[in-house]
């Protein structure tokens, strides 16, 4: 071990390097480094132990290097490392489709496609119901996150994502989230969803016809937007309006996916079945991977060649990803998030009512978790500032987590699911710790 942490640079040679070499524009979101990792902790370039409460960005949802996995990337890439699915096919991409419909049927018949990245598998899903609908128009929601390709980023509603960046892509239209927070809403959420879906129906007279819509696409989790949670009566209802419109409604279960909510699928809490899905992260263990799937004669709308990739479906992410989703049934990944998920909860409304100056709502579902910095006890306020101190200072007591929210006044929890208990308190311990310390006035 110590010859191994002897040839690595330390972080300070590491960041300095990084400066030299790589482009200013890819963020820094968080002021540590990583040698190796495994299970919930990551050893940093000094050889100092970290507890890992980001995932990769909600990517290690079965942990760092799973052996299963390891092995099966091994074995794959001594078979085949690359042919290209569509010039060569191979049976571990059918074995991984055959796994992702059994896990997540699109009602009768599925199918699914399999691409390098979340946001590949926003622009595809998009292809695909324009090409079903025959429509152009797409719908998607404020403080959304979708991609930084030229579609997804436009379906992106963070601005600071896309500065510079345009033109961006056509006939994309943006309305609210339908994000229910009692203390702001007089209303019931039956009530607040009854008006925001009031709300989409005169947008369909003021900005874009239902007519000329192909999809409308949501989270329904919120990743970057600050895990804001769509209530079940509002999703009940735009499948609704969706059906008598003859819109595809597409969900992007990127960072809710595989266990994250609870469940393999945050719709699975909504008992709402999309037309389309778009799925990455968890999904391979870090390896890039994603994929769309949809209802069979949706997908199938889609004319030859319109689809596909070179990488996609690369033989050693699908044999990744094929020993991923095995590994989290046998270890009962959905069970692991509804635990991890309470058990942070509760923290995190301990902190609520502990620190109320400066920690203000805690939202979100399962292990997908959230609380707002806020300042001198305003819930309608954004403490950016002091969202960072506690990024910064717990990376120095050896903690790992990152922010999120349009205001950057979010933090959120997307530990490995298999995080030890004892390890998940410790994580905690730390970051009440460094709440504790944030500057008040």
């Amino acid at each position: 071990m110590n010859e191994i942490l002897e040839s690595v640079s330390n972080k300070e040679a590491l960041y300095k390097r990084r400066k030299k070499l790589v482009p200013n524009a890819l963020g820094i979101f968080n002021p540590s480094t990583v040698h190796h990792a495994y299970g919930a902790t990551m050893m940093d370039a000094d050889g100092r132990k970290l507890i890992d409460f980001a995932g990769g960005i909600g990517v290690i949802n079965a942990g760092h290097c799973p052996p299963g996995v390891v092995h099966a990337i091994q074995e794959q890439a001594e078979k085949l490392i690359h042919s290209s699915f569509n010039v060569a096919l191979y049976e571990v991409y059918l074995d991984l489709a055959e796994k992702m419909v059994e896990l997540l049927p699109h009602g009768d018949a599925t199918k699914v496609m399999f691409l390098n990245s979340g946001a590949e598998a926003v622009e595809n899903a998009i292809k695909v119901a324009r090409q079903a609908t025959k429509r152009q128009a797409v719908i998607c929601f404020g403080g959304g996150f979708h991609g930084r390709t030229m579609m997804s980023m436009s379906l992106t509603s963070k601005v600071q994502y896309k500065a510079g960046c345009g033109p961006f892509a056509p006939e994309v239209y943006r309305i609210d989230y339908p994000a229910y927070r009692p203390h702001l809403h007089k209303l019931s959420e039956e009530e607040f969803s009854a008006n925001e879906i009031q709300k989409l129906k005169a947008f369909f007279k003021t900005s874009v016809r239902a007519e000329d819509v192909a999809a409308i696409i949501i989270e329904l989790v919120q990743g970057e937007g600050g895990f804001f949670v769509a209530p079940k009566s509002y999703i009940k209802a735009l499948r609704q309006l969706c059906d008598e419109s003859g819109i595809m409604l597409i969900f992007d279960e990127v960072q809710s996916g595989f266990g994250r909510t609870g469940k393999w699928a945050a719709y699975e809490h909504y008992q709402v079945t999309p037309d389309i899905s778009t799925w990455a992260k968890s999904m391979g263990s870090g390896m890039p991977i994603s994929a769309v799937m949809g209802k069979a004669h949706i997908m199938d709308a889609a004319a030859p060649s319109t689809l596909g990739g070179t990488y996609a479906g690369n033989p050693v992410c699908c044999a990744a990803s094929l020993a991923t989703l095995h590994y989290m049934e046998d270890i009962n990944i959905n069970a692991l998030g509804e635990k991890v998920g309470k058990i942070v909860r509760k923290r995190f409304e301990h902190f609520q009512k502990q620190y109320p100056l400066v920690i203000g709502e805690v939202r979100g579902l399962g292990a997908m978790l959230a609380f707002d910095v806020i300042t001198k006890g305003d819930w309608n306020s954004y403490n950016s500032a002091g969202t960072q101190y506690i990024i910064n200072t717990c990376a120095e007591r050896g903690l790992v987590v990152i922010s999120a929210g349009v205001h950057a006044n979010v933090i959120r929890i997307l530990s490995p699911l298999v995080i030890e208990d004892q390890l998940l308190e410790k994580g905690l311990d730390i970051l009440e710790g460094v709440i504790k310390t944030i500057p008040v006035a």
